[in-house]
């Protein structure tokens, strides 16, 4: 005996736009499932960031807190003079240590989108001179020079206040760092197209055009890890560029016109 003919649509005891409206609830019903698995990974990453962050926070402020007291000997002498040597060698350890570990928690946060960034009007001639006070003690150990030009007139920005200082902070730290002893750090700002532009030039050895795309990868630098001079993880580019692009703005880099590096910075500006 045959096999019945397929059952079409048509001979369906229910109509085409019942079909349709299963489909359409069976769609939405998909949706929302995915939207709450989207919800919890999102919180458990959240959760997962601030207990790290926790973590790795809570020894390294007793490790830099206890070698501050014993480098001061608040207490009193310490005895040999290696021991005061050694517990300012573990302080800027743990000082390199913590600041890395800001890194990479700050590069997760940007990458899962949990960052808080909260944009604002603020004065770039204020940024600056919070991120030169920063890294004063760098630039004195390094002789190096920070010229910014049209400094007190500069233009006001619109940026998260910790992500511009974080941003421009590791910008400037990797043009010190990776610039010659005694080198010169150049920096300019303008309105230009309805935002404000930023551009940093250091006197470092430059990197060849085709590498420069890496530079903004997490863990990468522009020497060969083998025989770099410079330290560091490499995060201070990648960590930079996040940052702008979360605030609204971007970053490129470039060969400088004299060697080194030269880094656009692009931010928002006020509204007229």
């Amino acid at each position: 005996m045959p096999d019945a003919a397929p059952r079409r649509l048509a001979d369906s005891p229910l109509p085409a736009s019942a079909h349709q409206g299963e489909a359409a609830v069976r769609r939405q019903a998909r949706r929302a499932v995915y939207e709450r698995m989207e919800a919890r990974a999102e919180e458990q990453r959240r959760s997962f960031l601030r207990m790290v962050s926790h973590e790795l926070r809570t020894p390294l402020n007793s490790i830099l807190g206890f070698s501050e007291l014993i480098a001061a000997e608040i207490y009193g002498p310490v005895g040999a003079p290696e021991y005061k040597e050694y517990a300012t060698l573990i302080r800027d350890s743990g000082q390199k240590l913590l600041a890395l570990a800001n890194q990479v928690l700050e590069i997760a946060r940007l990458d899962s989108g949990t960052a808080d960034l909260a944009a604002g009007r603020e004065p770039l001639d204020h940024v600056l001179d919070d991120v030169l006070d920063s890294l004063a003690e760098v630039i004195q150990s390094r002789r190096a020079e920070v010229v910014i030009e049209g400094q007190g007139t500069l233009p006001d920005i619109v940026a998260d206040p910790r992500g511009v200082r974080t941003a421009l902070t590791a910008l400037l730290s990797n043009a010190l760092v990776h610039g010659p002893e005694g080198g010169k750090v150049k920096i300019t700002a303008q309105n230009q197209d309805g935002g404000v532009t930023l551009i940093m030039t250091d006197q470092g050895p430059g990197v060849p055009p085709q590498d420069i795309p890496r530079l903004l990868k997490p863990f990468e630098q522009g020497e060969n890890a083998l025989i770099r001079r410079g330290e560091g993880a490499g995060l201070g580019l990648p960590l930079a560029y996040m940052l702008c692009r979360s605030m609204g703005g971007g970053l490129s880099l470039s060969p400088g016109p004299e060697g080194g590096l030269k880094v656009a910075i692009r931010l928002a500006a006020p509204a007229a």
